[in-house]
């Protein structure tokens, strides 16, 4: 598969995780009146959320020409939930450091 025909993907799981996965957490986590989490249970709402857009990651799985890119998609979103498991994520980390900082 060319760079091109992977280009959204790419950015858009770039992006999710902290757009809508870390977004969603800290909303969660301040309405919970949670200040202090640990670096642990913030990563672990982060994926929970960020699966919640599995519906939209899935949304080409019914064409067999489109093979190609769902393989890209489930590789790269295996790899987007390690990075963030491990403290890999730097927009993950910034956010959290955020939240116990400025709650």
């Amino acid at each position: 598969m060319r760079e091109d025909q992977r280009f959204e993907i790419e950015r858009a799981l770039e992006l999710l995780p902290h757009i809508v996965g870390g977004s969603w957490t800290m909303v969660w986590f301040r309405m919970k009146g949670i200040r202090n989490p640990t670096k642990e249970e913030f990563r672990s709402k982060v994926i929970e959320f960020f699966l919640k857009l599995a519906p939209l990651l899935e949304s080409f799985e019914n064409d067999k020409s489109l093979d190609d890119i769902n393989s890209y998609i489930k590789n790269r979103l295996k790899n987007e939930i390690q990075k963030i498991e491990s403290g890999e994520n730097n927009e993950i980390e910034k956010r959290y450091q955020r939240y116990v900082d400025y709650g």
